[in-house]
């Protein structure tokens, strides 16, 4: 694993197709698994229009766009490869099946690290005979643009395995973070799984509309958001006396505040009240234009925060 040359993505989807752009922008070839006859078709659609922004953040120098092969035979796919991306449907049965079908062809030293959100390691280590290569490498979508991975391994992962997932990641340019305990969502979902809930409850109370919401947090706290994460925004927020003056100062606000959070569930209805106020906050505009513009903002802000992060 010093050198990874040769990868595997199993799944072809959104999230598949992402780290394949993402693979062979770093000068890597990758083979992918998919059982669909479209498989092909979608994921070179996908690095064609992914390509124009990995190169504008500097990341195709080594990069090959056509370094990639297709397979309908998962242990196929990961034959020879170093370290192997799994991104298939989340359901359990799928992705034992798929374990069930790579652990024979897998190279010894291979990594195989799962992009799954909602399952956790434990749940997927049972498609293994040995899942001693075996890890948690969940992405934020799209991962060819978002820098997180979230790393998980346990007392079945053997030793240097999530090391190597992080180096791996890390040539990519990713920033890692360790789960270091198993919980449903992993960290980073279930911080925005939290912050939804609260949007969710101000519209469904006539607070403010899905629209304003939305305006609410890309101009509010988002901004912030993406400089520095919300505890170290609070440390700096009170001066020279630090997050020890912020508690002290705003704890009976925060406590009024998280008393009043709305506990809810996403039901039909609420569901439909969602879709209602973004198709009116969307006005007609493609999805494909929106996802279009969302890379784009993304894309500015990390040029403008990389260099400010390195130094």
């Amino acid at each position: 694993m010093t050198t990874v040359n040769h990868t595997a993505v199993l799944g072809a989807g959104v999230i598949g197709a992402s780290w394949t752009a993402l693979f062979l922008a770093s000068g890597r070839s990758v083979a992918v698994f998919d059982v669909a006859d479209t498989a092909e078709a979608q994921v070179r659609s996908y690095v064609e229009q992914a390509w124009p922004v990995l190169k504008d953040l500097g990341l195709t120098e080594n990069g090959n766009p056509d370094r990639v092969s297709f397979h309908k035979a998962a242990a196929a796919a990961v034959d020879g490869a170093q370290f192997v991306q799994e991104s298939v449907p989340e359901r359990l049965n799928i992705k034992h099946e798929l374990f069930a079908a790579i652990e024979p062809a897998l190279a010894s030293d291979a990594v195989v690290a799962s992009s799954a959100s909602g399952l956790t390691l434990s749940e997927m280590q049972a498609g293994w005979k040995n899942p001693a290569r075996f890890a948690l490498g969940h992405p934020f979508n799209p991962p060819h643009l978002i820098p997180l991975v979230e790393i998980m391994g346990n007392g079945r992962t053997a030793d240097g395995v999530v090391e190597a997932a992080e180096r791996f990641y890390a040539g990519l340019g990713k920033v890692t973070i360790r789960v270091n305990r198993e919980v449903p969502g992993h960290v980073a979902n279930r911080l925005q799984a939290a912050v939804w809930r609260e949007a969710i409850h101000l519209v469904k109370t006539g607070v403010a509309s899905v629209e304003d919401v939305d305006k609410a947090m890309w101009a509010g706290p988002g901004l912030r958001w993406a400089a520095m994460g919300p505890t170290m925004l609070f440390h700096l927020g009170a001066g020279e006396g630090g997050l020890a003056a912020f508690c002290e100062r705003y704890t009976s606000s925060f406590n009024r505040w998280w008393d009043d959070l709305g506990v809810l569930h996403l039901d039909p209805k609420t569901s439909a009240t969602l879709v209602e106020g973004v198709t009116e906050e969307t006005q007609g505009k493609p999805v494909l234009d929106l996802a279009r513009q969302r890379d784009a903002l993304i894309t500015a802000t990390l040029k403008a925060i990389t260099p400010l992060r390195a130094r």
